[in-house]
């Protein structure tokens, strides 16, 4: 009887923190936080990702390894790897590169999907160790809505 007992009240307290944990952990931090999110290419917020695709159509530029030192309601700042696909001789049949860049998310703004949720607006990565041909040291992007 004492083991029915302890076995109906460990599944009573388990109840309550399934349903808390059924949440993707990064929707649960945005829900819990008032800074700024990150929007990704499906239009899911995210606060601190490990990853992120720059490249919406194709997946040819990301960041992986993301590493926040910040993140706050007027910016966040990391460090990470921007892995670039160099498509040659195409895309489909290209090479990924990687390197190593500092990244910096500012201009935080009401979130058109959803108005009470602000979210950073403009990128800016800054190469710290070689970088795809052509392109300058610091690079800096709008962010989709």
């Amino acid at each position: 009887m004492r083991a029915a007992v302890t076995l109906c009240a460990a599944a009573a307290l388990a109840v309550p923190l399934g349903t808390a944990s059924a949440a993707p952990p990064a929707e649960r931090t945005a829900q819990q936080s008032r800074d700024p999110v990150l929007v990704d290419c499906s239009s899911r917020p995210d606060v601190r990702p490990a990853a992120f695709v720059l490249a919406c159509g194709d997946g040819n530029s990301r960041l992986v390894s993301m590493q926040w030192s910040r993140w706050d309601a007027e910016a966040a700042a990391g460090r990470g790897t921007n892995a670039v696909n160099d498509c040659v001789p195409y895309c489909a049949e290209g090479t990924f590169h990687s390197y190593p860049v500092t990244v910096r998310l500012d201009r935080p703004q009401a979130w058109e999907k959803d108005p009470g949720e602000r979210h950073y607006t403009r990128i800016t990565l800054t190469y710290t160790d070689g970088r795809p041909d052509g392109s300058p040291r610091t690079v800096t992007h709008p962010l989709w809505d």
